[in-house]
């Protein structure tokens, strides 16, 4: 049977009190509905719709990555029933079963999506309602039953005192049946507090029409969280990068302190990593095996070889390490920085589209930006690759086994052959030829007494 998917994402989240819109604010580094995309993928839908409102262009620019999303625009935002009937031109040639989705519950499990998918189709029900049992019910729709059966759900405002005391919860998350299902819709009144068109009324339509409604209640809570406030934002990544570290010790990776390692989903680790506290690791980053990540060190979208160390307090964006080799503490990488296999990268030093080859080594105080360094290169402190002349960048290249002494100016575009030396102090303007060795300073001159005159004067 075919499934569609609906994802409600036009929602202006006022209590998060931001300018941008809810479903956008990272939740462990990705969007909120990035992760409910994620999960609807896992049922490999024959439609993806997702309602937008509230900044509706912005969130669909940052969507467009998604291939296949259908978006409809609900304005005004008149309830979650309004916001379904919004995607019946979409669906008008579907059939089989819809589920609706929250773009703002992201721990939702693929597993308790296909039980609820499965419970809907194997009972031929109407509609599929996913619940949960809960200490705290606040501000929650409650479950309604008549004996076993689910009679209805009534919203706080609207309820009862009787029936606040309920601590069966509705989700927001259900399948439905698409056979009449927009006309059922249209039958929804806003006889409401909020008058508003609120979906979980069909609950109640469908039982007084005699129709099938089925529920699945969730062991854990947590997968039915909303995030309405940066407090919930904060809770809620908070569970997803414990579920991450837990996966990552699972297969073998050594974290130290979990409640500090900031590990965003996407990110992989190879066995016998250690990774210390405060920590954060994001994006698509990879990291291989018998890799050491100390404290204070911040990997974004980045390749790490394997037995790689990384000393503290590193910023490591968009980079790449090979094997063995070793960065820290206090450096920068970043905009396709490429660490060859054995070579190291020292205190301070910042490497940007730069190349730095295998064995090669810049251990203290410099900027190589916009340069190739060959194989089995000494860079010495202070040294700096001269990279704009004002109007562009240009390009540095220092063949194998070239020495480069402290404190050089290398004035780009310009060359260093193979096996040259550069002498302390140098600023190098024109190429130097493989084997020779540079300088620019003159001899040096002592003038004696010239302190203890200037004393007297």
């Amino acid at each position: 049977m075919d499934v569609h998917l609906v994802i409600l994402a036009a929602g202006k989240g006022t209590r998060m009190k931001s300018a941008l819109a809810k479903v956008l604010h990272r939740v462990a580094g990705l969007p909120m509905i990035d992760h409910v995309l994620a999960t609807a993928a896992t049922v490999n839908p024959r439609s993806r719709t997702v309602v937008i409102g509230h900044q509706a262009l912005i969130v669909q620019v940052a969507l467009a990555g998604n291939e296949g999303l259908t978006f409809v625009v609900q304005e005004p935002q008149l309830g979650t029933a309004h916001a379904l009937l919004t995607t019946e031109l979409a669906l008008r040639n579907a059939k089989g079963t819809v589920v609706l989705l929250s773009g703002d519950v992201p721990l939702l499990s693929p597993a308790t999506l296909k039980t609820l998918l499965q419970r809907h189709q194997t009972t031929g029900a109407a509609a599929t309602v996913l619940t949960a049992i809960v200490d705290d019910p606040h501000s929650y729709g409650r479950v309604v039953r008549t004996g076993e059966q689910i009679a209805r759900i009534v919203e706080e405002k609207d309820a009862s005192p009787a029936e606040r005391e309920i601590r069966e919860i509705n989700s927001g998350i259900y399948a439905f049946a698409l056979d009449g299902l927009f006309d059922a819709v249209r039958s929804i009144a806003a006889q409401n507090s909020q008058n508003e068109y609120y979906l979980p009324d069909l609950v109640g339509i469908y039982r007084q029409r005699g129709l099938g409604v089925e529920t699945v209640t969730v062991s854990n809570p947590d997968e039915i969280r909303g995030i309405n406030s940066r407090l919930e934002l904060a809770e809620v990544s908070r569970i997803v990068r414990q579920q991450k570290t837990t996966e990552l010790m699972a297969e073998g990776v050594t974290i130290e302190d979990p409640a500090t390692a900031y590990i965003d989903r996407d990110v992989t680790i190879g066995r016998d990593t250690v990774i210390h506290p405060v920590v954060s690791i994001e994006g698509h980053t990879t990291i291989g095996s018998g890799c050491e990540i100390h404290s204070g060190t911040r990997i974004v979208d980045s390749t790490i070889g394997d037995r790689v160390t990384v000393f503290n307090h590193c910023v490591i964006t968009n980079s790449r390490l090979g094997d063995d080799a070793h960065v820290g503490p206090f450096a920068h990488l970043r905009n396709d920085a490429d660490v060859r296999e054995h070579a190291r990268v020292g205190n301070f030093v910042e490497l940007k589209k730069t190349v730095l080859g295998a064995g090669s080594k810049s251990m203290h105080l410099a900027y190589l930006g916009d340069a190739t360094i060959g194989n089995k290169v000494n860079i010495g402190a202070g040294t700096i690759t001269c990279n704009y002349d004002g109007e562009k960048k240009n390009r540095t290249v220092i063949e194998d086994g070239a020495f480069i002494g402290s404190d050089t100016q290398l004035i780009a575009p310009v060359t260093v052959g193979k096996g040259a030396y550069v002498g302390s102090g140098t600023t190098i303007r024109e190429n130097v030829p493989p084997d020779a060795l540079a300088v620019s300073a003159g001899k040096q001159r002592n003038i004696e007494n010239w302190v203890t005159n200037r004393k007297k004067k």
